[in-house]
């Protein structure tokens, strides 16, 4: 009777030992759940508020004017849902203009795509106008029947490029996603797309986002080079050659990205954080060391045991 009770009571204390396992699980996945739903709640609300700001020039004020290398330029801020007839045109022309090339065939399908997004709630403008007090003329007044565009009938204060950009979420982090930077020849090459480029990022950072990300075609080897090189861009995790190589090789361009968190940097560059961040730090060197030695042991290994092989298949 008492081997009896003793087993009952520790059943019974083994029943109510997993019943409280039980509740602290579904406790803890509660909390979690609670966590998640919070975490979103606040990501959401970081983004609502940047969309909403009307201008986000006016924080930046050294950035509203670029006089430099012969050009000067004025900003001014704009939103996708509120473009005049005119400006369209003249984003349409510009895009086909600079994209035409890079896309190849698939331009066609690729710019009914932009049009689309052109006109977005969500599309915020910088637009690059000609300033009135233009340092050097000739810059602007050499135009070809290719860079002539709808809208463009005088040339004070007429457009010569735009940034389009929006406030999104990637990998549950709050970004700034450039979907365009398109500047007019006659304004390339002279600082004003890296001038841009800063402003994005200051944007990005006042707005509390965790990373500026952009897409760039593989065949526009130019802007690749500016991003990378220049601005110091990486290939971002989510980018298809880095989720899977196979798919990537089939796909025609790369998503790149620069984090400015712990967290929007693991979920963002983590590939790239080893080899690009700290390519000379004594532990890389380390690693990259012992990743040669073991490989070199595993083909002395494997030469060896062919050699055995060799010599025991020819004995018997």
């Amino acid at each position: 009777m008492r081997g009896e009770t003793r087993s009952g009571r520790g059943s019974a204390w083994w029943v109510e030992s997993m019943e409280a396992k039980r509740l602290l699980s579904g406790k803890e996945k509660k909390i979690k759940r609670k966590e998640v739903l919070e975490k979103k709640k606040a990501i959401d609300e970081i983004i609502k508020k940047a969309s909403s700001v009307k201008d986000h020039l006016v924080s930046f004020p050294p950035f509203c004017h670029y006089e430099r290398n012969g050009i000067s330029v004025c900003l001014e801020s704009g939103f996708g849902d509120q473009l005049a007839s005119p400006v369209k045109k003249y984003i349409q022309n510009l895009l086909k203009v600079n994209m035409e090339g890079p896309y190849g065939p698939e331009w066609q399908m690729e710019e009914k795509v932009k049009r689309r997004e052109m006109v977005s709630p969500e599309a915020h403008y910088i637009f690059v106008r000609q300033s009135t007090n233009t340092i050097s003329n000739e810059n602007f007044s050499t135009k070809s029947e290719e860079t002539t565009y709808p809208g463009q009938i005088d040339d004070q204060n007429r457009l010569v490029g735009f940034v389009h950009y929006r406030f999104i979420v990637e990998e549950d982090i709050p970004v700034v996603y450039v979907y365009e930077l398109q500047l007019e020849t006659c304004t390339q090459r002279k600082g004003l797309g890296k001038f841009l480029m800063q402003l994005i990022e200051l944007i990005a950072r006042k707005n509390h986002m965790g990373a500026v990300m952009l897409t760039v075609q593989k065949a526009n080897v130019l802007a690749m080079n500016f991003y990378t090189t220049k601005l110091r861009y990486i290939i971002s995790n989510i980018s298809p050659s880095r989720v899977d190589p196979l798919i990537g090789a089939e796909k025609n361009y790369e998503i790149l990205c620069k984090a400015f968190d712990s967290e929007a940097k693991a979920k963002l560059e983590v590939f790239s954080i080893l080899i690009i961040d700290k390519p000379f730090t004594p532990d890389f060197f380390k690693i990259v060391v012992n990743v040669f030695a073991s490989l070199y042991l595993f083909i002395q290994i494997f030469s060896c045991n062919s050699r055995l092989w060799s010599i025991s298949t020819f004995t018997f």
